[in-house]
């Protein structure tokens, strides 16, 4: 887990950055110099639960994510989160309520907002497959990349691709459990329906996993960053941390 702090006083908010289905809290990484310039205070990145450092999970759901996450926080935080896809769901399921986390708002990023029978299938296969294990880093590497969408953004040999793979008797498999991708579909409605706090919900507008449309059919805020796609944290940090300018 990234924990980083600024030099301005405990009571700012916290950023807690969540990273999506895949990847690791290290993808946030690139985003240190923009923080320290621009965020007063301390930020977050933690590994989801079986992904990175992160132990599994028994069974995986949105709450119990957000759980595990709430144990890495310290009391007396209160929390601005910024979620990217997975990250975004887990974002608003500490927000809930009834999880009694306090979280000042939630900007969920990339969030499949419509699963098809067929999608959900996939999904369920992938986490039921044994591990894969790779005779080099490099072949590990490639593989982490498309598992976490990162392909095209990030080379292979990025220091934040480490902490995605293990290196056991010589050979190489991804640190994540694919189990995780066993959760399923998230309820967005009940998610938002369960929060006080506000949300934004923002993609890429090139983003093929989500529309506008999905996505104002919540009755939220929606924001669309022009020319970026499904990881527009990667692709333009800057253009993604404006959208928490409210909230610093």
């Amino acid at each position: 887990m990234v924990d980083e702090s600024g030099g301005h006083a405990d009571r700012r908010p916290v950023l807690l950055l969540l990273h999506g289905m895949g990847a690791t809290g290290d993808v946030w990484l690139p985003w240190a110099p923009l923080l320290e310039q621009h965020w007063p205070g301390r930020w977050l990145a933690p590994d989801l639960a079986g992904h990175g450092w992160s132990a599994p999970l028994p069974t995986y759901s949105f709450e119990g994510f957000a759980e595990r996450i709430a144990q890495s926080l310290a009391p007396g935080d209160r929390i601005v989160v910024l979620g990217h896809s997975l990250g975004g769901v887990v974002g608003l399921a500490l927000a809930a309520r009834a999880a009694g986390t306090p979280v000042d708002a939630v900007v969920g990023l990339g969030i499949k907002a419509a699963w098809t029978p067929e999608e959900l299938t996939r999904a369920a296969d992938v986490a039921a497959r044994p591990v894969s294990w790779f005779a080099s880093r490099a072949e590990a590497a490639r593989r982490y990349l498309r598992v976490a969408g990162l392909t095209g953004l990030v080379p292979p040999d990025h220091p934040m691709v480490d902490a995605g793979l293990r290196q056991i008797d010589g050979r190489w498999r991804l640190a994540m459990d694919t189990g995780a991708f066993a959760v399923g579909e998230p309820d967005l409605a009940a998610l938002l329906a369960a929060t006080d706090v506000p949300v934004v919900l923002a993609r890429g507008e090139h983003d093929t996993m989500v529309t506008d449309a999905q996505l104002k059919e919540y009755r939220v805020p929606v924001a669309t960053l022009p020319g970026l796609g499904h990881n527009a944290h990667v692709e333009d940090p800057a253009a993604v941390l404006a959208l928490l300018d409210a909230y610093r």
